[in-house]
């Protein structure tokens, strides 16, 4: 059932052998053609502004007031190319491999590698928008280091490589909504998809603004809707960033792929308090240059100047030599947890580490530093009050990116088809645990390079058609307006006393306690229970003011955590029946006796693909993975 269309030859030609044999359309006749776009960040954006520019009909939603308030600005460290500038070793096979081991080895060997391949043009594609990339003096773009590599292949621009991706893709998608081919929704939230035999043809939107509830169709759609890390409550993510476009997909039959795989960032700002809604990220690429450490005898609460060196525990450092602060995110995250979990944390919470830059302004100089990280720095200060020159960062991990999402298809496109997805809101590329700085990059490539030629394989297999001519499509379209109404109306009704944001607070720890950083079987089984009763009182207890024809925030965030605690149930279910530990699914039944993860590849070498059938029910498909190019090892970074 799970056919994932992967082109026969060797590796480096998959992607070349592909693209010359898909079907194409000829431009005249491409602007019979209606294709819906749901999300604006930069796999959204720039797939539309792609299509658009090829000469396809574009339909643009987003429930941002405007396009570029997607949180795609939010990475801010940099994206990853094997240009191999530093001429330090660097090629596509490397990246290649440093993604593939990076993610535990679960993931697509071709998926993979054509990351690495598409990597090269992307750059240069930045560079021609205007995107504001560091360079040396002699006017060469610069690159760092991220986790998980042993090479700099990660460009940037200062601390806002996101927002300047992000700037570079909006104005290549208002250019195009300036011309007849694309038009732009801001303030709509997509709330269900609309199929007609098994194929997606048609949304359901609701104007945030006047609650006014339409259908649009479609022949081919795309989800680039973001990821589900939100889910945790306390995470580096938006407070809007949300899991509703992918779950609403997912309940009309298209599959959802390792939802329990969900990475924490090492290098967030701890929770400073109760009252807090969402975590500060602090780029990764401050790894660099900051060395991470916490003091040696567990409950040391002097002010960090106060401790000697020989006092001191670099434990990434010590427990990570090849590496060291440059360990993979899963790694470097549960790391700072046992120190933490074992009585040497630090901070108001006692739940951080130090990031510490003393040597590398000794080294370099303050100068450098600031010319490196100077916005992140200013960043710091303006939240804490603390100058990170004069003394450490407090770092903690907080859930970030999700690796899971809807499976999809060597062409980005569903078990539904027609239904495309894109970027984070796919399971695609990362496998267990993700490199820094590949999240712009698969955002980026997936919407520039590779939606643009498998969109119009599929739509050239296909006829035009006009849906809302089509008895048959006005009928589903009734019908997914009548159940998006129903359950908008079923909410306010409730009538209880607790708001939808403690009830997603309430979600979200026990996700942290119960499925976090480390999980295990007699923790997960209570989560299911406690999941279980919370989705029962939500159903009770839910206030929602307001109605339904308005601007109704909280009916808003009461539908995204309705499908929230849905997921969750699904989220531990996935973690249960996977009994190994790979990348940021660390089971603790499941680890060597240094306390590394432990893969069961006999057993496990598969990404895990859930069926909808009904309330809480679902059904496991595996894809089998096939390592035809590299060898399996152990995942080591001493």
């Amino acid at each position: 059932m799970l056919e994932a269309r992967i082109p026969e030859g060797p590796l480096e030609e998959k992607w070349r052998k592909y693209k010359a044999n898909a079907k194409l359309i000829n431009p005249a006749n491409r602007r019979n053609y209606k294709i819906i776009v749901v999300g604006t960040g930069l796999a959204g954006a720039s797939s539309a502004a792609s299509l658009a520019e090829l000469g396809f009909n574009v339909e643009v939603f987003t429930f941002h007031d405007s396009a570029r308030r997607a949180h795609s600005v939010a990475a801010q460290g940099g994206v990853n190319a094997a240009k191999d500038y530093k001429n330090d070793g660097d090629s596509i096979w490397r990246m290649f491999y440093d993604t593939l081991k990076g993610g535990d080895f679960r993931a697509r060997e071709a998926n993979v590698y054509r990351l690495a391949e598409c990597s090269m043009g992307l750059i240069d594609q930045a560079v021609a928008q205007g995107v504001p990339f560091a360079r040396e003096y002699s006017g060469y773009l610069s690159n760092r280091s991220f986790g998980g590599v042993q090479v700099s292949r990660t460009f940037y621009a200062r601390g806002q490589t996101g927002q300047q991706l992000l700037l570079g893709a909006y104005q290549a998608l208002m250019r195009q909504n300036g011309g007849s081919n694309l038009t732009l929704h801001t303030r709509h939230e997509m709330l269900d998809i609309i199929t007609l035999g098994g194929e997606a043809k048609g949304v359901t939107i609701r104007n945030l603004d006047t609650g006014a509830i339409t259908s649009h169709s479609c022949d081919a759609l795309i989800l680039a809707t973001g990821g589900y890390g939100k889910i945790y409550y306390l995470s580096t993510l938006a407070m809007n960033c949300n899991a509703t476009a992918i779950w609403r997909a997912h309940r009309k039959g298209a599959f959802m792929a390792a939802p329990s795989w969900t990475q924490f960032h090492p290098t967030s700002l701890p929770q400073l308090g109760d009252y807090q809604s969402k975590l500060t990220l602090m780029s990764e690429s401050l790894r660099n240059d900051g060395r991470i450490w916490v003091p040696k005898a567990a409950g040391d609460h002097r002010p960090p100047q106060e401790i000697p060196e020989e006092e001191r525990d670099y434990y990434l450092e010590r427990r990570y030599p090849a590496f060291g602060n440059l360990a993979p995110r899963d790694i470097s995250s549960r790391a700072a947890k046992e120190r933490i979990d074992a009585g040497h944390g630090v901070g108001p919470m006692k739940n951080a580490v130090y990031l510490d830059f003393k040597d590398a302004i000794k080294r370099d100089g303050r100068k450098a530093i600031e010319q490196r990280y100077g916005n992140l720095f200013g960043m710091y200060q303006k939240i804490t009050g603390i100058d990170a020159y004069a003394e450490p960062m407090m770092i903690a991990p907080a859930a970030h990116f999700s690796m899971g999402g809807l499976w999809v298809d060597y062409r980005l496109m569903s078990n539904l088809s027609g239904l495309f997805v894109l970027g984070e809101a796919n399971f695609s590329d990362h496998g267990a645990n993700r490199l820094g700085a590949n999240s712009l990059l698969q955002a980026c490539v997936d919407g520039y390079f590779i939606a643009p030629s498998t969109i119009m394989d599929f739509l050239a297999e296909i006829k035009p058609k006009k849906n809302q001519e089509n008895p048959e499509w006005e009928e589903a379209a009734a019908l997914s307006k009548a159940e998006v109404t129903k359950k908008l109306e079923g909410l306010l009704k409730i009538k209880g006393n607790t708001t939808a944001e403690e009830f997603h607070k309430e979600l979200g720890q026990v996700l942290y306690l119960k499925c976090g950083l480390s999980r295990n079987q007699k923790d997960m089984e209570g989560a299911q229970e406690s999941l279980l009763a919370l989705q029962e009182r939500f159903n009770t207890d839910l206030l929602v003011p307001g109605g339904a024809s308005e601007i109704n925030f909280e009916l808003e965030k009461a539908a995204r955590v309705a499908d929230y605690l849905e997921m969750a149930i699904l989220i531990v279910e996935d973690a249960l029946q996977r009994k190994e530990s790979c990348g940021a699914h660390f089971r603790e039944e499941y680890q060597t006796e240094d306390g590394e993860a432990l893969r069961n590849d006999q057993d496990f070498k598969y990404v895990s693909a859930w069926e909808y059938i009904g309330e809480n029910r679902y059904n496991l498909h595996k894809e089998a993975l096939d390592f035809e190019f590299v060898e399996l090892k152990e995942r080591s970074y001493k």
